[in-house]
């Protein structure tokens, strides 16, 4: 579930960042077909290589094991090579993560059930 989650959440930040694969794997010092396998679901990264791939984006590694809204549509399509990827979070939104109270938990889940039914239409 976490590699999932962890893989999702690299494809979303290559288009969030507009980086190439290539410039990834040069940025975390791995290699461009360990990275492609991992983009693909087919390698389990170690800690210290996803610590690796957090750093390049500039996140933290628990940021990059949040879990996602994308659908395994979604993800599917965000996996082919060819073509633009599909974008996570549509123009206007702005995805965010941060330590809140339980209120202003609930607060914030209220909002992103409404952003995700206005993202719907």
């Amino acid at each position: 579930m976490y590699i999932q989650i962890f893989e999702t959440n690299i494809l979303r930040l290559l288009e969030e960042h507009d980086m190439t694969k290539q410039e990834l794997a040069e940025k975390a010092d791995i290699s461009m077909s360990f990275l492609s396998d991992l983009t693909h679901g087919k390698a389990n990264p170690s800690l210290k290589i996803m610590e690796s791939i957090a750093n390049a984006f500039g996140v933290s590694l628990p940021y990059m094991l949040e879990s996602t809204e994308l659908t395994p549509e979604q993800l599917a399509e965000l996996r082919q090579d060819s073509g633009a990827p599909m974008a996570s979070v549509p123009p206007g939104y702005e995805r965010v993560s941060g330590i809140v109270t339980e209120f202003e938990a609930f607060q914030v889940k209220q909002w992103a059930e409404a952003a995700r039914k206005r993202m719907r239409r």
